[in-house]
């Protein structure tokens, strides 16, 4: 894929993800290295797509958790 290409990243049920778009998680997440649990329905706003590191390819501020990187086929677009 050429470099100026833009990243063609799906949601969970088919939908084009932008950067700077909000999705919903539609899974309890379990946050590495904490006791933390990112809960079913929580929305974020304002992602970021990456290159796909270990499947995770959004990179994401969660309101009482941080930064962190999500995988697209745990997010739905809002």
């Amino acid at each position: 894929m050429p470099a100026d290409a833009p990243l063609a990243i799906k949601d969970s049920v088919g939908n084009l993800l932008a950067d700077g778009d909000s999705v919903t998680v539609i899974k309890d997440l379990k946050v590495k290295g904490s006791s933390s649990v990112v809960k079913v329905g929580t929305k974020v706003r304002n992602i970021r797509l990456i290159d796909a590191e270990d499947g995770h390819d959004i990179d994401c501020r969660v309101d009482g958790i941080g930064a962190m990187r999500l995988k697209s086929v745990f997010v739905r677009k809002a």
